[in-house]
C-alpha cells in the first residue's frame, strides 16, 4: 500500500468514526458504498499537486461533517459530488443506490456549479437570494461552501483565474450565508483567507505586529485572568477561561471602521469565561452573576456593555459582553457565555429554537433559520426532509448572455424576460435560446436560466399574449403597444368610410358615426374604424344600418335640399342676409322645427342647428345642449331671427316656480296666471318640504313677451322667491 493509499484509508477511517459517533450502522455502509463507487469513477484522477481526486472528495465531506455539523447523507453526497448526473444512467445508479434525496442533491450541486459568478458583486443581495432559492434542499449549499473552504486552505494549488472566481463566491455569498446560519468559526477563517488574497500586504503587517506583542501578551493575560479565576471558584463556578487574538481580518475592519492605526486598538485580544451551567433556567442568572464578580475586580467601561442574551443577535448569538480596566490600565474585552453559547458562537450550531418564531425576514431567511435549527438538534431530525425548504419560490433568477443576472416574479416567461430587459426586444421577440436551446415565447423560465432572447423585424404584440405574459410589465408594454396599432389602423379605417359615405352622398359623417357607434355597442368611433380596417366589421352591413336609421327619421325633417333665403316681406334690412334664417308662422319652404329639449317660443334668443339631411332645429341660446352642438359642429350652426305672425299661435312652456309655503298660495299663483292675461295653463303640479314649496306648471304662451308679462305678475305673489324656465 502506497504513502497516498494510506492517506487516503486514513480519511476514510476518519468519516467512519464521525459516522459511528452518532450510532447510525446504516450510514458506515453507505459512505462505504459511495466510498467504493466514487473510488472507481475517480480511479487514477488526481489533483495538480498529484494527490487522489478520492483524497479531495473525503476532505469535503469531513468538512461537511465535522465544521458544518452535517449528517452522514451529506458525507455519501460528497463523495459523489462530481459525478455527471446530466447523464441518465449515472442518476439511475444514483438512485438506486441511494435514493431520491441524494439523487437530488448532487443534481443541485452540479446546477449550481454550472453558475456563471464572475459579475456577483454587482449584484450579490439578488445572486445570493437566487443562489438559496435555486435548490430545494440547503445541504447542497451547505456542501459546497465545505467545498470553496477546502479549496482556499490550499491556495497553491489553484490557478489565478480560481481564486478570483473562489474568493469571489466566498465574499458575497459564503460569508454572508455562513454569518446568517452562526457558522462564525467558518465565516472567520473565510474573512481572514480573503484578505489575504485581497490584501496580502495589510495582512502580512498586522500578522507580524500581533506575533511580536504576543510574549508580552501571554503573560499579561495570565496576571488579568488570576483573580478572576480565585473569585469564581470562591463562588462556587464550575468554568473555563480561554482567550485567543482577534483575527486579522477583524482587527483590520475595526482599523477602518475608527479610522485608527493598529497600536491604538485596546482589544487586540479577548477573554473568554465559559460556565458551566447546571440548569438551562439559570444560564442568564449565572452570567450576570460572573460579570458582577469580574466588575468588582476590574473597572467596567458602561458604554462598552453588550447585552446579547437578553436579546439575542439576529443570526443566534448570544454571549454578554464588557470592557474592563485590567493592570496597567489597559483595556481587555471580557466575553461571558455558556457552554451552549459558545458551541452556537463556535460552531455554528444555530440560534435557540425559541428565535426562530420573532424572524420576519423575506426571501430565504426563514428557510436558513430552519436549518439552523435543524443543524442544532440532529437528534430531532427524524425525516430528510427537514432540510428541504417548504417556502414556495416567489421569484426565479435569469442570467442575461453577459452574465447579469435579473430577477423575476415565478411563472415568468421568455416574453417577460424580454420585455424586462427593454421595450423594443420585447415587442419584436420571437423566441429565445434557454441554456443553448431554442423555446417559445410561452417557454416558463426555471432558476438560474442563461436566456439569448430571439428577436423578428417584422414581429408585433398580439391580443393573446397579455394572457401568459406574468409581470404587469410587460402587461402594460403589450398594452401600450396594441393601443398605438390600433390607432394606426384606426385612421386607415376611418378614412376608408369617409370615402364611402360620400360615394353613398351622405353629408354629414359625425352624427352617422355616432349612429354605427351606438348600433354595434362600441365604446369609441376608434374601435368602429378600427373593425373597419381588419375586416372584422362588413361595409354592407354598415351601410344597411345606415339606411334603415334615415327611412326612421321624422317627416318633417326629410326635405329636399333648399336654398335659404329672407322672406319676401322683409323690410329691406339685410344685415347679412344670406347668413340669417328668418322663421314664422307665415314662412315657407324652410324646413325646421322646434327642439324638444328646450321648446322655444317667439322672442326667445335662438340658433338654428342644420340636422343629419339638411332640416333645421331650432334651440334657444341657452339650451343646455347649445354648448356642446356649438364646440363640436360650429359649422352647422345657422343664425336665425323671428317674423311676426298674424295668427299668433301658442307654444307649450314649462315653468318651476320655488318659494315659502304661504297659506293660499297654490290658489294666488293660480289666479295670476289665469287672470288678467288669460293664459291656458295645462298642468299644475306643487310639492312641500318643510316651510318651501316646488311648483311645476305647463302654460300655453303666444310669444316671449307674453311670458315676461307672465313671470312678472308671478313675482308679485307673496311667497314666489324663483321662477325658472324648465324643459
Amino acid at each position: 500500500m502506497t504513502d497516498k493509499d494510506k492517506l487516503v484509508r486514513k480519511k476514510l477511517e476518519e468519516l467512519f468514526e464521525w459516522t459511528d459517533a452518532k450510532g447510525d450502522t446504516a450510514s458506515h455502509i453507505q459512505i462505504q458504498k459511495a466510498f467504493d463507487m466514487a473510488s472507481e469513477a475517480y480511479d487514477g484522477k488526481t489533483m495538480p499537486d498529484g494527490s487522489p481526486l478520492i483524497l479531495h472528495h473525503l476532505n469535503i465531506a469531513l468538512i461537511a461533517m465535522k465544521e458544518i455539523s452535517l449528517g452522514p447523507t451529506s458525507a455519501v453526497c460528497a463523495l459523489l459530488h462530481s459525478f455527471d448526473t446530466d447523464d441518465i444512467r449515472v442518476s439511475e445508479e444514483i438512485l438506486k443506490n441511494f435514493g431520491q434525496n441524494v439523487l437530488e442533491i448532487t443534481q443541485g450541486f452540479k446546477k449550481i456549479s454550472a453558475l456563471q459568478t464572475e459579475r456577483i458583486s454587482f449584484q450579490s443581495d439578488t445572486f445570493r437570494n437566487m443562489f438559496l432559492s435555486l435548490v430545494n434542499d440547503i445541504r447542497v449549499i451547505l456542501i459546497r461552501m465545505a467545498h470553496r473552504l477546502h479549496d482556499v486552505r490550499q491556495p497553491e494549488l489553484l490557478t489565478g483565474k480560481q481564486k478570483k472566481k473562489f474568493f469571489n463566491e466566498i465574499k458575497y455569498i459564503y460569508i454572508p450565508i455562513a454569518h446568517r446560519l452562526g457558522l462564525y468559526h467558518i465565516k472567520s477563517e473565510m474573512e481572514n483567507d480573503l484578505m489575504r488574497f485581497e490584501h496580502p500586504e495589510i495582512y502580512l503587517t498586522i500578522t507580524n505586529k500581533i506575533q511580536a506583542t504576543k510574549s508580552k501578551r501571554e503573560v499579561y493575560i495570565k496576571d488579568f485572568i488570576r483573580p478572576v479565576e480565585h473569585e469564581l471558584i470562591a463562588a462556587g463556578f464550575d468554568f473555563e477561561i480561554k482567550w485567543r487574538t482577534k483575527s486579522v481580518s477583524s482587527i483590520w475592519a475595526k482599523m477602518k471602521r475608527q479610522n485608527i492605526e493598529f497600536e491604538q486598538i485596546y482589544d487586540i485580544f479577548a477573554v473568554r469565561i465559559i460556565i458551566k451551567s447546571k440548569k438551562p433556567k439559570k444560564e442568564k442568572e449565572d452570567c450576570w452573576m460572573a460579570y458582577s464578580i469580574i466588575t468588582n475586580i476590574y473597572k467596567p467601561n458602561p458604554k462598552r456593555l453588550r447585552d446579547w442574551i437578553s436579546t439575542p443577535k439576529a443570526s443566534g448569538y448570544e454571549s454578554l459582553h464588557t470592557t474592563v480596566m485590567g493592570p496597567n490600565k489597559k483595556w481587555v474585552e471580557v466575553q461571558i457565555r455558556t457552554v451552549r453559547m459558545d458551541q452556537i458562537a463556535e460552531k455554528g450550531q444555530a440560534a435557540h429554537w425559541a428565535y426562530k418564531g420573532l424572524m420576519k425576514s423575506k426571501d430565504m431567511d426563514d428557510w436558513l433559520l430552519q436549518v439552523r435549527d435543524v443543524l442544532e438538534h440532529p437528534e430531532a431530525i427524524g425525516t430528510e426532509y427537514a432540510y428541504q425548504s417548504k417556502k414556495t419560490k416567489e421569484y426565479v433568477y435569469i442570467f442575461t448572455p453577459m452574465g447579469d443576472l435579473k430577477r423575476l416574479p415565478a411563472g415568468a416567461t421568455v416574453l417577460d424576460f424580454a420585455y424586462d430587459i427593454h421595450t423594443k426586444m420585447g415587442n419584436q421577440c420571437s423566441g429565445a435560446r434557454v441554456n443553448n436551446k431554442l423555446v417559445p415565447i410561452r417557454y416558463k423560465l426555471k432558476n438560474g436560466d442563461k436566456v439569448e432572447v430571439v428577436t423578428t423585424k417584422n414581429q408585433k404584440p398580439k391580443t393573446d399574449w397579455i394572457s401568459f405574459v406574468n409581470t404587469t410589465k410587460a402587461r402594460n408594454h403589450i398594452k401600450r403597444q396594441l393601443k398605438e396599432e390600433k390607432y394606426k389602423e384606426a385612421e386607415e379605417g376611418k378614412d376608408l368610410l369617409l370615402r364611402k359615405f360620400r360615394n353613398w352622398k351622405l353629408k354629414s359623417s359625425d352624427d352617422l358615426i355616432n349612429i354605427l357607434v351606438k348600433h354595434f355597442k362600441m365604446n369609441s368611433a376608434i374601435d368602429l374604424y378600427y373593425l373597419l380596417a381588419t375586416d372584422k366589421l362588413d361595409l354592407t352591413l354598415v351601410k344597411s344600418v345606415l339606411n334603415d336609421h334615415l327611412k326612421e327619421e321624422p317627416e318633417d325633417v326629410l326635405v329636399q335640399e333648399k336654398k335659404i333665403s329672407p322672406p319676401p316681406d322683409s323690410t329691406g334690412k339685410t344685415d347679412k342676409e344670406e347668413d340669417i334664417l328668418y322663421i314664422g308662422n307665415h314662412v315657407k319652404n324652410i324646413n325646421y322645427r322646434f327642439a324638444k329639449c328646450c321648446n322655444p317660443i317667439p322672442g326667445d334668443d335662438v340658433f338654428g342647428f342644420v340636422t343629419t339631411l339638411g332640416g333645421i332645429s331650432i334651440h334657444r341660446r341657452n339650451c343646455p345642449n347649445a354648448r356642446r352642438l356649438s364646440e363640436r359642429y360650429p359649422y352647422r350652426i345657422v343664425d336665425v331671427k323671428w317674423i311676426g305672425s298674424e295668427d299668433k299661435p301658442f307654444y307649450r312652456i314649462n315653468l318651476k316656480i320655488n318659494g315659502s309655503d304661504e297659506l293660499g298660495i297654490v290658489e294666488a299663483l293660480t289666479k295670476a296666471i289665469t287672470g288678467d292675461l288669460r293664459v291656458t295653463m295645462r298642468s299644475i303640479n306643487f310639492t312641500t318640504k318643510g316651510k318651501k314649496f316646488e311648483g311645476r306648471v305647463s302654460l300655453m304662451i303666444r310669444n316671449h313677451e307674453h311670458l315676461d308679462q307672465l313671470v312678472h305678475k308671478i313675482k308679485l305673489v307673496k311667497g314666489v322667491e324663483k321662477i325658472t324656465r324648465i324643459k
